[in-house]
């Protein structure tokens, strides 16, 4: 009866939040990360935003200009669950850049991507 009960309750649950928990639980590497949205012919290839930047830098925590705060990776799902970026989800499309997640859930043109070097 109880498999059952969980069964049913699984069944309620959207495809689309039981994607968003799969997966291992991880952390990022270490480093700085600068946000940037994509350029032009005309130009540089990428056009940084000025004071998006993070930096992961202990087990699951970051800290920015206003302040430090920790995230959840699960599967390639990034969620900044306190601090400064709290709500902030991303998705990580490569070893060292995230995609930022738009309020639909959808990729949106923001890529934030680790620099080389150290902290």
């Amino acid at each position: 009866m109880f498999w059952k009960s969980v069964l049913l309750i699984a069944a309620t649950i959207p495809v689309s939040a039981m994607a968003q928990s799969a997966g291992k639980l991880g952390t990022l590497p270490h480093g700085i990360y600068q946000c940037s949205l994509p350029g032009d012919a005309a130009g540089a290839a990428w056009v940084d935003l000025p004071g998006k930047q993070f930096i992961i830098d202990n087990a699951s925590s970051y800290h920015t200009a206003d302040g430090a705060g920790t995230y959840l990776f699960t599967g390639n799902r990034v969620t900044f669950t306190r601090g400064p970026m709290n709500g902030m989800q991303f998705e990580r499309t490569g070893s060292q850049t995230l995609r930022w997640l738009d309020e639909k859930g959808e990729l949106s043109r923001v890529r934030c991507t680790r620099r080389a070097g150290s902290i």
